[in-house]
């Protein structure tokens, strides 16, 4: 706060010792550090009950914004951070409610039942009776090259 070097230091000195002179400077020393000793103690005081003030307002900012989120839930926090509004929330629902209202409907249509393997194997084209005339060769069998 007060910039003082040794050598203004000393200049006061020198005038106090001039002004009381040397009987009563010892007494005036001895009265200024206990007036310097008691501001201190008074500026410490003051500035720790500024710091639990200060605690304690952070403190009880904490524990009313606990409170509250113990007094509502915890989704309808989140739910009002994320959809504010509720147009996301009324439209869901709305589909929901749609969903349940139709009849499912394959978007593919009817499926086809899955075809029937027999037990008999097929015959081997070698083996396999000759065709007769007018019939069409059956292009589903792969021919056999010997």
């Amino acid at each position: 706060m007060f910039d003082l070097g040794w050598s203004e230091l000393l200049v006061i000195g020198a005038v106090a010792l001039l002004v009381l002179g040397p009987k009563e400077l010892p007494n005036a020393l001895r009265t200024i550090s206990n007036l310097t000793k008691t501001a201190r103690k008074l500026a410490s005081e003051f500035q720790g009950g500024i710091n639990e003030i200060v605690r304690e307002a952070d403190l009880e900012d904490a524990r009313k914004a606990a409170q509250s989120i113990n007094k509502g839930s915890f989704s309808k926090a989140i739910e009002n951070v994320i959809d504010p509004t509720g147009e996301v929330k009324a439209t869901v629902t709305g589909v929901e409610k749609e969903l349940k209202e139709k009849p499912q409907i394959s978007p593919i249509g009817p499926i086809a039942p899955a075809p029937q393997v027999s037990s008999n194997p097929p015959a081997s084209p070698a083996i396999a009776a000759p065709e007769q005339k007018g019939e069409a060769p059956d292009s589903a069998a792969p021919e056999a090259k010997v």
